[in-house]
């Protein structure tokens, strides 16, 4: 019963979040505060990991392939396969979720424990629509650049590793990742992250949303908002998995 409880809570604050918004004027500053808040403040933990995993999967798909009638130049399509299909959109999200989806719900459990989010209400503006929508709207632009820097950085890292670690021959590396290129892979691992980029958002601002208590309720909102995000991203990839490459 609580479960089913909290989906209907979580739909009504939905309802709530895309009805009623407040002046475009406004809806625009505050959404490109979040942009560089969710997105342009990610940056640097989007590059450095995928800078490494780009690498060690480099080194570990050519550790693999030890038979000597298989071309060289299978790694790079590994490697641009494993960025495309799963990492730079599914693995990303993970980390996205704990990094943003924790700061969505504690800034909006601080707001609610210190009654911001009741002021707004008593103010007659639709709260949900002014805290949580700009969010949205932010991650479902900016997520798909994340993911678009993972790839190119993920592909990069492997070179490197080619070129510094000696991994392998840097051209067959090159010549395996413009190998049988299917730009439909792109699309796919973009859709994926708009989807992710709602889930994360969305759940994230519910936890917070309904904080009650103090401090300490506020930390374990956060905890859940990141756990239910990342189970649902993972039941989100099964699904669209199965749907978009079918």
């Amino acid at each position: 019963m609580k479960l089913l409880s909290n989906i209907g809570s979580y739909f009504n604050l939905m309802v709530r979040t895309f009805s009623r918004p407040e002046k475009h004027s406004i809806l625009y500053r505050q959404t490109m505060r979040e942009i560089e808040k969710v997105g342009i403040n990610s940056f640097p933990i989007v590059v450095v990991i995928s800078l490494f995993v780009g690498a060690v999967i480099t080194i570990q798909t050519n550790f693999n392939i030890e038979n000597p009638l298989l071309p060289k130049y299978l790694v790079g399509v590994t490697v641009r396969d494993s960025l495309l299909l799963e990492f730079s959109s599914t693995m990303v999200a993970l980390i996205l979720a704990g990094k943003v989806g924790s700061s969505i719900a504690s800034e909006l459990g601080m707001m609610r424990i210190t009654e911001q989010i009741d002021a707004l209400e008593v103010m007659g503006i639709n709260s949900a629509s002014y805290l949580i929508l700009p969010r949205i709207i932010a991650a479902v632009l900016f997520f798909p650049i994340l993911c678009l820097l993972s790839i190119m950085v993920g592909l990069f890292g492997g070179y490197l590793s080619c070129i510094l670690g000696g991994v392998m021959p840097a051209n067959d590396y090159i010549y395996g990742i413009q190998y049988a290129f299917y730009p439909y892979y792109i699309s796919y691992a973009l859709t994926k992250t708009v989807f992710y980029a709602i889930i994360i958002t969305s759940v994230s601002s519910y936890f917070g949303y309904h904080v009650k208590g103090g401090a300490v309720e506020v930390g374990r909102a956060s905890t859940r908002a990141v756990v239910q995000s990342s189970i649902l991203i993972l039941l989100a990839n099964l699904i669209l998995t199965r749907t978009i490459l079918s």
